[in-house]
């Protein structure tokens, strides 16, 4: 398809208008001694670095007393360990072929046992005399005083005589008794994520249950008045965004969603949120919108009735800067409220910064390994704060993508990741963090 230069044009002048416009509203970040004064004095509050807030995250998650239950097999899947998976038994539990072939007994050539052969999960055929071959699945257990398994392809029948075709290895395609584990053997410790193969691996040692820590259970509160469930945007009303990606989002991340609730941004709504806040069963509540200082942003003063600790208020990332982290109750047993802006990539970069490591930490997993990518072009930066831009990930490079505006989800919708861009900008060929998306990172088994 032809490039149109007027669009281009339009886009790039779009770009740098969203530059200027990220440039005016932001405050340089306070020193830490301003902060503390302004803190003595009742003033405003500093806005946490964004690799600070992750970490205070991961700390808030991690610092909650874990549960544990024990579940069948299939309902383990993407949790966690909490005991360690210890070899019931021998594997293999006893000696079996390797490959389909013979099993003979001393040198060759070997006379064919007659209308016999081994199969797997047959009885142990009887032993081997010296000479003697007998026909053998993968699988199968091997007879008594067997030297080795020959390959059919590496064999060849004379009448009742059997001849290899390769010289033949004491031992060989023989899985031996206990070759991946004797009886007692530390398989997985305690910690480890449960995946398919982990799965595959406690069927194989005997497992019918596993001890794990549950899922995080969130439940999701989409705040405001102005939100329409279906049809088009009309007379100043917007489609609802956020519930139908929060709820798939949150469980691709680990969580167990329990409800997805809309309230009104009025006194009545506010009420209902602190309710709501003080009422919820859930791990984490989720809001989204209400965090700033406007009129009808009810989240801080209801977290103030409510006796939430803010653990943090306000990030300094662009899009998602008024997100916040509370915790409700005492530290151990405690949970928690991340309230997400309305906006909806501004709320995506809320579910990167905090909900995540939360949520991570939450489940019992390790924090997400970090990793670095050379950028394709220039990327505009924020003069104070951490940008986070949709990109495309190639063999070699992470793309950035158009309609990265904080109200709009054309770009993550096509994105692989969003690369964490530092103040000021980044240059093309500078490495910048990548943050995969849980779809394209392949997150949380479900």
């Amino acid at each position: 398809m032809t490039a149109d230069p007027a669009a281009n044009a339009a886009a790039d002048a779009a770009d740098r208008d969203l530059d200027q416009a990220l440039a005016l509203v932001s405050r340089a970040p306070r020193s830490d001694a301003a902060d503390a004064a302004g803190a003595t004095a009742g003033g405003g509050h500093r806005a946490a670095t964004w690799l600070r807030a992750r970490e205070t995250a991961t700390r808030a998650g991690s610092a909650v007393r874990g549960r544990t239950h024990r579940v069948p097999l299939a309902a383990a899947l993407g949790e966690v360990l909490t005991a360690s998976l210890d070899a019931l038994g021998d594997l293999p539990s006893f000696d079996t072929s390797a490959m389909d072939g013979w099993a003979v007994a001393g040198p060759g050539p070997w006379t064919v046992r007659p209308g016999a052969s081994a199969l797997a999960g047959s009885e142990r055929p009887a032993p081997l005399a010296d000479g003697e071959a007998v026909r053998i699945a993968t699988g199968a257990r091997i007879p008594a005083d067997t030297t080795a398994v020959i390959r059919s392809e590496h064999s060849r029948e004379a009448g009742t005589l059997l001849y290899a075709e390769r010289p033949v290895v004491t031992g060989q395609d023989i899985r031996p008794r206990g070759q991946e584990c004797r009886s007692g053997d530390l398989l997985l410790p305690a910690g480890s994520l449960v995946t398919p193969a982990v799965l595959g691996l406690a069927a194989a040692a005997g497992y019918d249950e596993l001890a794990t820590r549950p899922r995080p259970r969130v439940e999701i509160l989409v705040l405001g008045n102005e939100l329409l469930t279906e049809g088009p945007p009309h007379d100043g009303l917007i489609r609802d965004a956020l519930s139908p990606m929060l709820g798939p989002w949150l469980t691709r991340l680990g969580a167990e969603v329990v409800s997805v609730r809309r309230l009104g941004d009025d006194p009545e709504g506010a009420e209902a949120l602190l309710a709501a806040v003080t009422g919820s069963t859930a791990d984490v509540v989720i809001t989204t919108g209400g965090t700033a200082s406007g009129p009808v942003d009810h989240v801080h003063p209801v977290l103030a009735k409510a006796g939430a600790e803010l653990l943090v208020d306000g990030v300094a990332v662009r899009p998602g800067h008024p997100m916040l982290l509370a915790r409700l109750g005492d530290r151990a047993d405690s949970r928690h409220l991340v309230g997400l802006p309305g906006n909806p990539l501004a709320a995506v970069s809320g579910l990167l910064t905090l909900a995540e490591p939360l949520l991570r930490a939450l489940a019992g997993r390790r924090p997400r390994p970090r990793y670095v990518v050379p950028v394709e072009g220039d990327v505009p930066g924020h003069p104070h704060d951490t940008r986070l831009v949709p990109v495309l990930l190639t063999e070699d490079h992470a793309v950035p993508l158009r309609y990265n505006g904080p109200a709009m989800l054309r770009g993550v919708a096509a994105a692989d990741a969003l690369a964490v861009v530092p103040p000021n900008g980044a240059r093309s060929g500078q490495e910048l963090e990548i943050l995969d998306l849980p779809w394209a990172s392949g997150g949380c088994f479900t």
